[in-house]
């Protein structure tokens, strides 16, 4: 039986149905890969692409063969053990039955099979079984794009918007609605001729009223023959217009406590932290726009650059950032129009009296208006006030979680942690 499987390159996406039955169908060996370049890479590189390699073994194509058919009886030479219906053991030590653990000079290994993720194939498995935990996104009404649409029919247009369909039928319709009045003359004068047929002896008029009869019928006749089949007036153009495309965006706070305490490594662990969560809301909405709080005793929005390599020293009030994210979702992100989240990393410290005022304005003020929050902790050498006054806060919200980070290898899973979804 002759095999033929389509091996070209997947440009311009010519071979896409072929690339996405591929994947589908070796999902569990290339999401194993994929899981494994994710531990071997770095985090801020991971909404690049991807080489995974499968074993060739994994990827060999069904096919059905001819066999021999039929019961068939085979004599080997040498046989002194073995009769008719004996089962015959394994080979010990694997295959060809030679036995131990010892190289072999013979046989061939078995080859790999390499397969190039693309961006948007390597983000799908790594964010494969993550979601926001009772995400409700927000309608909107901002418009960055034009999309164009059906606007119906119209009775002008150039001939390669001709709806066939829409014109044959209003074609139809049309004949229809003309030739019916010429039908019923028709049916009408032939039941009269049946009858002047039924009284021709009787009465001596009979003959010129058939003649007048019958031309009335080839008349008529004729002019539902001269009915146009299509006209004109008949055809209609597939009508489109164009109209704003409806956008779903959000706005990320990224809060970061960058007092004396917070060094490089802390700041890097949040930055790939950050990093991670960016890239999973851009898979979530069309727009997306980020917001940069740093704070040690007052708060500041600052760049990217600012937020994360500038240095501080000094103590540590956090409820100074929370304040300006306040204001800042006042001036420029109203409920009503945006999705809102925000993710706070700190090493946990804050003045003393100040972490009951970040509950009560997180509770009050904030929660109500997001639609997820995140908290990490990260390298603490013990929880302080704000873990323990953030608790509170977890207890009353669904959409805040908390969680702490000792160091590089736990910011995936705690990510996942935090985003895990959730069994009904």
């Amino acid at each position: 039986m002759t095999q033929i499987i389509d091996r070209r390159l997947n440009g311009k996406n010519k071979s896409a149905v072929n690339r996405r039955r591929f994947i589908e169908r070796f999902k569990g060996q290339i999401r194993q890969a994929a899981s494994e370049a994710i531990h071997g890479r770095s985090i801020q590189d991971v909404q690049s692409g991807e080489t995974v390699n499968i074993p060739a073994r994994d990827t060999s194509e069904p096919a059905f063969r001819h066999g021999p058919g039929g019961r068939r009886t085979t004599i080997y030479p040498g046989n002194k053990e073995f009769v008719a219906g004996d089962r015959l053991p394994r080979p010990d030590g694997g295959a060809g039955g030679a036995g131990g653990s010892e190289a072999s000079d013979t046989g061939e290994g078995v080859d790999e099979f390499v397969f190039q993720l693309s961006r948007d194939e390597f983000l799908e498995f790594f964010f494969e079984d993550l979601e926001l935990p009772d995400l409700v996104k927000t309608e909107l009404k901002k418009s960055v794009d034009m999309e164009s649409v059906r606007a119906g029919y119209t009775t002008d247009g150039v001939p390669a918007n001709i709806s066939v369909i829409r014109s044959l039928r209003g074609a139809l319709a049309r004949r229809i609605a003309l030739r019916g009045p010429y039908r019923q003359e028709i049916s009408d004068a032939r039941e009269e001729l049946s009858a002047l047929d039924a009284q021709e002896e009787a009465d001596a008029l009979a003959p010129g009223r058939k003649r007048e009869l019958l031309e009335r019928i080839e008349v008529l006749e004729k002019k539902i023959g001269a009915i146009p089949f299509i006209d004109t007036f008949d055809l209609r153009y597939n009508n489109r217009t164009t109209r704003p495309k409806p956008a779903t965006n959000a706005v990320m706070f990224c809060l970061m406590d960058v007092s004396g305490s917070m060094d490089e490594e802390r700041k890097d662990i949040a930055k790939r932290f950050f990093t991670l969560l960016f890239l999973f809301l851009n898979r979530q909405y069309e727009n997306i726009e980020v917001v940069f709080i740093r704070h040690h005793t007052s708060a500041k929005e600052v760049d990217e650059e600012n937020f994360f390599y500038a240095r501080e020293t000094g103590g540590t009030v956090v409820s100074s950032a929370l304040h300006l994210m306040r204001e800042v979702i006042a001036e420029r992100y109203p409920t009503s129009d945006w999705n809102i989240y925000g993710a706070q990393a700190s090493d946990g410290d804050n003045w003393g009296d100040d972490s009951s005022v970040c509950r009560d304005i997180l509770a009050q003020q904030i929660m109500p208006m997001m639609q997820y929050f995140a908290y990490i902790e990260i390298r603490a050498e013990r929880h302080q006030s704000l873990w323990v006054e953030y608790e509170s806060v977890k207890d009353t919200y669904k959409n805040f979680a908390m969680q702490e980070i000792q160091g590089y290898g736990d910011i995936y899973p705690v990510f996942r942690k935090l985003l895990e979804k959730r069994t009904q």
